[in-house]
């Protein structure tokens, strides 16, 4: 017997491998311990990898139940960004990810972003992030909490309103704190972006 069980999936492909003995079947779903599995595009490119000390695979829903994960985003060779939950679901064809209970993403720039949410949904082909609950962004200089909020492709954060946020000082202290209306921040540019109804009102700040 092999000391690696592999199961191969396609559109899209992904590479499961886990320890040896560690895969109980039976008619509905697999039991896997110790999971290590890595996303794969039609072309080849590796779209996420994610990591689980204990999930499950439901054969009739064709789904992953994963508990305390670990999922890197890949943008080409470079991971983009990291996850971490106390729980989640890969379904729908391994199309949509959703992350339950202590969400935290965290981006590998050299001043770090990180990004906690209750829940977080991942639609894989569209690319778009959505969170909620208790949504908190914080890095070296904003502070931005809200209860909703959407991540894209174009690494831009939409806050929804309501949204609270802090301007820290050189010293990592709160320095300036307001309530706004919807609110943007520009990963790229680390710049955020606030915007009321009355669209004469707007306003950006860059760090």
């Amino acid at each position: 017997m092999n000391n690696f069980y592999r199961l191969i999936i396609l559109l899209p492909v992904f590479i499961l491998g886990c320890a040896p003995n560690s895969i109980k079947e039976n008619k509905i779903t697999q039991k896997i311990d110790s999971l290590d599995m890595n996303i794969y595009s039609k072309s080849g490119d590796k779209i996420y990898s994610i990591t689980s000390p204990n999930s499950i695979y439901n054969n009739n829903e064709l789904s992953f139940e994963l508990k305390s994960p670990t999922i890197n985003i890949f943008n080409g060779e470079e991971t983009k960004y990291i996850i971490n939950s106390d729980y989640s679901i890969l379904s729908d064809n391994n199309k949509l990810l959703n992350l339950k209970g202590n969400v935290k993403l965290k981006t590998l720039k050299q001043d770090q972003d990180f990004l906690y949410a209750d829940n977080f949904i991942w639609d894989i082909e569209k690319n778009s992030y959505l969170l909620e609950g208790n949504i908190r962004f914080e890095n070296n200089n904003i502070i931005l909490n809200s209860g909703k909020a959407k991540l894209g492709a174009d690494n831009i954060i939409e806050f929804f309103t309501p949204v609270k946020y802090i301007i820290k000082d050189d010293n990592n202290q709160n320095k300036y704190e307001t309530n706004s209306e919807n609110a943007f921040y520009n990963l790229k540019t680390e710049s955020v972006s606030f915007k009321a109804k009355d669209k004469r009102v707007r306003s950006i700040i860059y760090f």
